[in-house]
Formats: structure tokens, sequence, C-alpha cells
């Protein structure tokens, strides 16, 4: 049903941190479903998202909304929401200026937890009381994950759902064009012609588990041909890790982050997610949508994502990590085992249409008269 009045099409706003690539291209999705459904969309975020995810090219209007720290955005954002039927934001920090900007404003308001905050310490408890507030304050709030949206409930939201996540442009076919000239080369251009490629990507900040990974990493040099790690991605732990490979010799190679991950993967013969938490990985679905065996840690909403299509371990476990992998070097049928099952696993997750359509039946239930 395409929620509009008899007057004039639904409008709806949507915002954005600007920070978060899963976030974004999700947007960028979801606002291409509702212009093709006759909904007018506005997108508010920084500049450079629109540069980089161009919001506009799909139908969108996009108004430039500084980041969180600018003091202007909240005015720039009540603004913007001015006259919409619904306002639906995406991450912490832009549904807390939205419920700022909305502040007085009878406006529904969406949120979607498409990730949890990553902190310790004092900043932990600071962002469980953002997220409190948030919360507390909008209409639905929609979560990728079971994990997110018992979370949410547990923090005191009113109305709470699933929220059917698609993978945005997520290959539907098993593998690229001529994978039989194309594997070879990026294992020469890699530096793995005759040894196993382990492929690990996100940015290499703390929660990713790299240092525990590179402890596995230790457990299975023994091994002949030693396997490669290769860590594709960017971020504040790129000195540290480097350092650690360096000074204890591994065999894992910091490449950077990379616009050709599905290239990478196809040439991969594992895929390694050792994180402390994860919502809906991109790195899992694309794994399982090449299938190329993973092994995962057992967090978040990871085991909820894969099923039994993955090798799953304790987080912080870097023997059961290294356990696993080895295993799986040495078992050929389970890993065709793990990709058949990771083929049938990613034919169960919604694609982009389904995620729109359960999108816009929030936003009609939210935006239809009640009767009296």
């Amino acid at each position: 049903m395409i929620p509009v009045s008899s007057h004039s099409p639904l409008r709806t706003v949507q915002v954005l941190g600007g920070g978060d690539a899963v976030g974004s291209a999700h947007v960028r999705s979801l606002a291409a479903g509702l212009v093709a459904r006759g909904v007018r969309v506005t997108v508010c975020a920084p500049r450079e998202a629109d540069h980089t995810y161009d919001f506009t090219g799909v139908g969108a209007d996009h108004v430039h909304v500084p980041r969180s720290s600018d003091p202007g955005s909240v005015a720039v954002l009540r603004a913007a929401c001015t006259g919409a039927d619904l306002v639906h934001a995406h991450g912490l920090h832009a549904s807390l200026r939205t419920v700022l900007a909305l502040s007085g404003r009878r406006t529904p308001l969406i949120v979607t937890w498409h990730d949890r905050a990553h902190a310790d310490g004092p900043r932990a408890h600071f962002l469980r009381v953002l997220e409190r507030r948030v919360v507390k304050a909008a209409t639905v709030v929609l979560g990728t994950t079971s994990v997110l949206v018992d979370r949410a409930r547990r923090t005191g939201a009113r109305d709470a759902r699933l929220a059917a996540a698609s993978l945005p442009g997520a290959r539907t076919s098993p593998a690229p064009d001529d994978p039989d000239r194309l594997r070879p080369k990026v294992r020469a251009e890699l530096g793995a012609v005759e040894r196993p490629l382990l492929i690990a990507v996100g940015s290499l900040e703390r929660h990713r588990g790299y240092d525990v990974l590179l402890d596995a990493v230790h457990a299975w040099r023994c091994l002949d041909p030693v396997p490669l790690v290769v860590l594709a991605g960017e971020g504040p732990l790129r000195g540290e890790l480097r350092r650690r490979i360096e000074d204890e010799g591994l065999p894992v190679r910091l490449i950077g982050r990379r616009d050709d991950i599905t290239d990478l993967l196809a040439a991969a013969d594992i895929a390694l997610l050792p994180s402390r938490w994860e919502s809906r990985s991109p790195l899992a679905q694309e794994a399982l949508h090449a299938r190329v065996p993973l092994v995962a840690t057992a967090v978040g909403g990871t085991p909820e994502l894969v099923g039994d299509a993955a090798e799953l371990v304790p987080y912080g476990d870097a023997r059961a990590f290294a356990d696993a992998v080895v295993r799986l070097l040495g078992d050929p049928e389970r890993r065709e085992a793990l990709r058949e099952r990771g083929v049938r696993q990613a034919a169960t997750w919604p694609t982009e249409d389904e995620t729109v359509a359960q999108v816009l039946s929030v936003y009609d239930e939210l935006t239809q008269p009640r009767p009296l």
C-alpha cells in the first residue's frame, strides 16, 4: 500500500549522521524504493554523504546538515523537517539530533538501529543515556537484529520491531564474471598463489577483534604452506597492528580500504570475522553470497544472520578461532557443505523490495487517520 493522502504524496525526511556506511547505503536503497513508489523523500546528511551515495541521483532531495559536532545542525534539521508527514532517523547520533529538532512537534519519528555504538568506560554510560532519550521519544524503533530490538525494549522503547534489512546492491549470483580468470589474478596480486588465502574486511578498530585474530595466526604458522591473512580496511589501529605483524613476523597483510571486496572474496579460501560485536555484518552476507566459508564469532546478530552456514566460535578465544580455521583448511568436504548452506541461508534474507515494503507499511500505519 502506498501511504499517500488524497491531496499530496507522503513526504518523508530521512536523517543520517553521515559516518556509517551500512546506514548510508540502506538510506540510498530506501530512498530509491520510496521515490519509485511515489513518496517524496528528503535526505538530511552531510554534503560528503550525498557525494558518496548520490541520494539526489535516485530522486530524493538532499539537505546538507552538518555533523553532530556542529551547533547549527539541529536548527538546519528542524527547518528541513517542517511540513514532513514523518521523519525517519538512522543511527544514534542522527536520532538524537532529530529528537531535539522535533521538540514540541507531533511529527511521527521512526528510528532505525543498524548497529549499536561502541565505547568503553564512562563514554559507554553516556551513550546508554543517549539511547534511552532517543528510544523513549521515538514512535517506533526498528532494529536490524533481534538483539537490537531487545536492547531497545529494555531501554524503554514504546514500540520496537524487527526490521527487514537487505544488503543493498548484494549480488544474487554466486560468482563474479569470469571467476577462473579473476581468482588467480587477485591471488597473485596479494601474494597467495600457492598458499591458502584468508580475508577479513572492516575498519581497523578495537571492537573488530583483530588483536585476537593476530593471536590466532600464531597457531597456523606451522602449516605448510602457511596461510596468508589479508585485512582490508583503515582505522586508528593500523599502526598498532602493523607493529605487531612486523615484530612477531606474522603472515598478515594490511591492504587498506578497498572497493573490490567482491573480487577479494571470490579469490579467498575462507572469510574471517573475529569481532566483539556485529549487527548484520556486510562481510558475512557477502561471504555467503560468494560461497566462501566463514569463520565468525558468535556475537550480536551474527548467529541469527548466518544460521548453520558458518563456523561460529566464542569472542576473544584465539585458540577456538584458530582451531576452526585449521579444521576448515584440512576438510574440503566441510568447506563445500558450508558453501551450499550459505547459498540457502542467503536466500532467506530480505530483498531490497521487501525492505522498502516493510518500511512503507510502518509509514502507512503512522500516517493514516485513526477512527474515532
